[in-house]
């Protein structure tokens, strides 16, 4: 097995975990696995090094596209959790505005003065 197939296999089954079925139980899990996965296939690019054979550069062409892919379910992955993260913040705003609907309100309106003596 060549040097680039190792790095090809790697790719595939990144590609693989990150076409899982994503939910909030499952996430973390999902997000380990490619981070193990990425540190093996940041080894195995360390070993890669020129020159290259005919058939090496075509199997390279082939990992360009799939790290295209990749980075674009990663990107789909980030925005899930962006999104996510900001809808609970707004929970947690809501629910304290529910908890005290007063907390932020700075105005006097309430106040009354007797001028008479």
């Amino acid at each position: 097995m060549n040097r680039l197939e190792v790095l090809f296999e790697q790719t595939e089954q990144l590609q693989d975990v990150l076409n899982q079925e994503r939910n909030h139980k499952n996430r973390a899990e999902i997000i380990e696995q490619v981070n193990q996965l990425i540190e093996k296939r940041d080894e195995s690019l360390t070993d890669i090094k020129p020159p290259y054979t005919k058939e090496e550069e075509l199997l390279g062409k082939k990992l360009v596209q799939l790290n295209t892919e990749i980075e674009q379910l990663m990107q789909e992955i980030f925005t899930e959790l962006k999104a996510e993260i900001q809808q609970v913040k707004k929970q947690k705003r809501t629910n304290r505005k529910y908890i005290n609907p007063y907390e932020k309100v700075n105005s006097s309106d309430a106040m009354f003065l007797d001028s008479k003596k």
